[in-house]
């Protein structure tokens, strides 16, 4: 999918991934082939015990970047599964790097996984995810909602 994003298009208000999302990750992410790089800073809003993050920032960042994945093999699907393992807190105020690729492809499911790293390469969190491709009618539904302008009327991405 190579398609240019419409400015108004409802991804700038996505948790993970949402530029607009005030409280949001703000992931910033690039495509490599299939798999995906994204970069975000743990901020305040995003505290769980002082001066650290919530586990859940680390699983929806994570969970975030499998979604990408997704998306860079050209699949819509949604999260069956996530199965995360913490390996170092994260510290607020900490740029983050997230990385993701799809592991299997199957008719129905594909399977990913997803690593959090600090600047200095020590890895944060990990994780490996199940997620359910969408239906043929919700992919055309979905492409013709995040990218108007590049669908045709078949709902695939031109």
């Amino acid at each position: 999918m190579t398609a240019q994003e419409p400015a108004d298009s409802p991804r700038h208000w996505c948790y993970g991934c949402g530029d607009l999302n005030p409280e949001g990750l703000r992931i910033d992410f690039q495509t490599e082939g299939r798999r995906v790089l994204g970069r975000f800073l743990a901020r305040d809003v995003h505290q769980g015990y002082p001066g650290l993050a919530h586990g859940g920032i680390a699983a929806a960042a994570l969970d975030e970047a499998m979604g990408w994945a997704m998306y860079a093999a050209g699949a819509w699907a949604v999260t069956a599964r996530i199965n995360v393992k913490y390996r170092r807190p994260i510290l607020l105020g900490e740029r983050l790097s997230v990385t993701a690729e799809i592991l299997r492809e199957r008719a129905r499911t594909l399977e990913a996984e997803a690593v959090i790293l600090a600047d200095d390469g020590t890895i944060l969190a990990e994780a490996k995810g199940l997620f359910f491709r969408v239906s043929p009618d919700k992919a055309a539904e979905l492409n013709a909602f995040f990218l108007p302008a590049a669908t045709a009327g078949d709902g695939e991405v031109q």
